[in-house]
C-alpha cells in the first residue's frame, strides 16, 4: 500500500542558487542538505559519482534539488516543450501573478511573458490568470491566480463529487 506522496526531484546546475530561488520566490524551507560522495545510492540513482542534495518543504509539497558534482549534467537548460513525455511542470496557486515577477528575476528565474493567459474577462479581477516561468535551470513553473484550492479533498470526496455531477 502507498503511504503517501514523498517528493519531486529536480536536477540543478547550482544547488545554492536553486535553494535561494525556491526559498526566496516560493517560500520553501530547507529541511536538510546531504552530500553523497561514496556512491551510497548509485544503484538507485543509476549513476555513480558524487552529488549534492537538498530537500525543501512548503506546506505538504517537498522538492529535492540534486546537483551532480563530478558527473556532467545533461540537458539544454531550456524549458522543455509541453508535448514531451514525462514531467512537464510545477504549478502554484498565487494571490497575484505580477507580484512575484521581481522576485523571480532577482533569484535567477525567467518569466515567459508570451504564456500569459486570462480565462474570462481580462477586465474582471476575479478571472483566472495563468503564466509560466522557469527556475534558473529551465524547469517550467506555472503560476495560477483565482483558481480553487483543491488540496483538502480526499479521493473519496472527489469520487462522490464526480458521481453526483455525472448522474
Amino acid at each position: 500500500m502507498i503511504q503517501g506522496f514523498s517528493h519531486i526531484g529536480i536536477g540543478v546546475s547550482d544547488l545554492d542558487r536553486s535553494i535561494r530561488f525556491y526559498t526566496e520566490v516560493f517560500g520553501f524551507a530547507q529541511l536538510y542538505r546531504l552530500d553523497f560522495e561514496n556512491n551510497e545510492v548509485a544503484t538507485t540513482m543509476e549513476q555513480e559519482g558524487a552529488f549534492r542534495s537538498a530537500m525543501l518543504l512548503r506546506d505538504d509539497v517537498r522538492i529535492e534539488l540534486l546537483q551532480w558534482v563530478d558527473v556532467p549534467a545533461t540537458g539544454s537548460g531550456e524549458r522543455k516543450p509541453m508535448t514531451d513525455l514525462g514531467f512537464t511542470h510545477l504549478s502554484f496557486r498565487v494571490d497575484d501573478l505580477d507580484e512575484l515577477t521581481e522576485r523571480i528575476l532577482a533569484a535567477g528565474g525567467a518569466v515567459v511573458e508570451e504564456t500569459r493567459t486570462v480565462l474570462g474577462d481580462p477586465a474582471d479581477p476575479s478571472s483566472t490568470r495563468l503564466i509560466y516561468l522557469t527556475d534558473p535551470d529551465g524547469t517550467r513553473i506555472e503560476l495560477m491566480q483565482n483558481v480553487p484550492d483543491l488540496s483538502g479533498f480526499t479521493a473519496e470526496q472527489v469520487a462522490a463529487m464526480t458521481a453526483a455531477a455525472t448522474s
